[in-house]
């Protein structure tokens, strides 16, 4: 089945969830990766007794072509890709190839430096409770946010609908497909966000703002990341990084609204994780995790 196809499929599946909540719904892992998943075996036990209430989704390069062991969440879960595709492209991908399953209720982006920083059940019920998606937007002035738009894109997308925010995302069912249905703004993308714009930071901010989901939408990524050292990329956290108050601080150190009340559990994962982190995290995992 090639892209067309696929999103056409994905389209015209429900744009609701057909069933109850509980207890058939599932969360959506979708992971978007260079090659491997250097973090898996921290992965494999978050997901361990859970069978049933999560599915997993890997999209690699093209010319990876490694197998994950038998008894690996991830073993036969990477999606077809062809060719080199945009991040928006892959990440459209990712979603159809998920909606294909009415079981689906939540869609969660994550990348192979991300973890989890809580158990499986607290995601899964933060992610099920929530009443809004998790998609971070905003108009930011200056080179990097208003600059990246192309006088192109008129009249489809005008300079003021023009949003920035985290490529990585959570969204319901009914965001997801209209997603993966959009005929009128991802063109437009294709065509002139290239170069420096960096279409996974616009396209989906841009297009759930412009089409009104912004009511439903919490306007937050679900995902904590350190911009605090500045330059173009995240600061990364090796294993002598890794401590049970970095961790705590990630979990319970910022405040945010959830379902019109205030929380402190503002983030349910976290990155940049390099692979020699992954000792450090399996032995705070049991301590602070509580899996």
């Amino acid at each position: 089945m090639d892209d067309e196809e696929l999103l056409r499929r994905a389209s015209m599946v429900p744009r609701i969830n057909v069933s109850p909540p509980r207890p058939a719904a599932k969360v959506a892992f979708m992971f978007l990766t260079r090659g491997p998943l250097p973090l898996a075996p921290l992965w494999e036990l978050f997901f361990k007794g859970h069978e049933g209430f999560y599915s997993v989704y890997v999209h690699n390069l093209p010319n990876y072509n490694h197998t994950d062991p038998l008894d690996s969440v991830f073993h036969g879960r990477r999606i077809p890709s062809w060719g080199l595709p945009s991040m928006i492209e892959a990440e459209r991908r990712l979603v159809a190839n998920a909606l294909l399953d009415s079981a689906n209720h939540r869609f969660v982006l994550l990348s192979e430096s991300c973890i989890p920083l809580f158990n499986f059940t607290t995601v899964y019920n933060y992610l099920l409770d929530s009443a809004h998606t998790f998609v971070e937007l905003y108009d930011l002035p200056g080179p990097v946010g208003r600059g990246r738009y192309s006088p192109r894109m008129r009249p489809k997308i005008w300079p003021a609908q023009w949003r920035k925010g985290a490529q990585w995302f959570e969204m319901d069912r009914k965001l997801a497909v209209e997603m993966v249905s959009d005929r009128a703004y991802f063109p437009a993308f294709q065509r002139h966000c290239t170069g420096l714009c960096y279409g996974d930071e616009h396209y989906l901010p841009t297009f759930v703002h412009v089409t009104g989901f912004g009511r439903r939408n919490s306007n937050r990524t679900l995902t904590w990341t350190d911009w605090s050292r500045g330059g173009p990329h995240p600061s990364s956290f090796s294993g002598k990084d890794v401590t049970l108050r970095l961790l705590e601080g990630m979990r319970n150190g910022t405040r945010c609204v959830y379902n019109g009340r205030e929380t402190s559990h503002c983030y349910m994962f976290a990155r940049k994780f390099e692979s020699n982190a992954l000792g450090s995290l399996l032995r705070a995992a049991p301590r602070v995790m509580q899996f």
